[in-house]
């Protein structure tokens, strides 16, 4: 049996309170990571540069919510969205429960506690460049990289289980 708390086993996206669809971010900042598209393929790439409001210490954007007058491309989530949106983390809680995935160990809502994405090594924190008004296009070119929509727990979650830490997976 399902533990009711654990609203994203049983609701689907759409069926979500505000509180609930708020909570499903595990914080880890990816999303906010500039992305570049190949003009002739289509194709997106990370970079390392985070969005001009990306605190690169919390992981959060600075004015959630005016940051789409202020960003105008910032793109802001829904489950229709969350479904079409082919470049959100693979590690991602909205694009895993909208897969029918479940949680990893480290997104707060299991673990109950929001350190836990950035102690797993998950969330953008010491990874971030700068801002992305500190870059060229040029330079933002040569800041591709791949490591944030790589899945470093894969997808055999008893696996991913049986190697993490203890102390990780006991919030400590």
């Amino acid at each position: 049996m399902t533990d009711p708390t654990e609203f994203w086993k049983t609701k689907s996206l759409e069926a979500l309170t505000p509180d609930e669809w708020e909570s499903l971010c595990d914080g880890c900042g990816r999303c906010c990571l500039v992305k570049l598209e190949d003009d002739d393929t289509g194709d997106i790439h990370y970079t390392d540069v985070g969005c001009t409001l990306l605190n690169d210490q919390t992981c959060r954007c600075r004015d959630y919510p005016n940051r789409q007058a202020k960003v105008p491309d910032c793109v802001r989530l829904t489950p229709r969205s969350v479904r079409s949106l082919s470049w959100l983390p693979v590690t991602c809680g909205y694009r895993l429960v909208a897969e029918g995935r479940d949680l990893y160990w480290w997104h707060h809502l299991v673990s109950g506690d929001r350190e836990t994405v950035h102690a797993a090594g998950i969330s953008v924190r010491d990874r971030v460049a700068g801002p992305e008004e500190d870059f060229t296009v040029r330079e933002l070119i040569g800041r591709v990289t791949d490591w944030p929509n790589e899945d470093v727990f894969g997808l055999d979650r008893q696996a991913e289980q049986a190697h993490t830490p203890s102390s990780l997976k006991d919030g400590g």
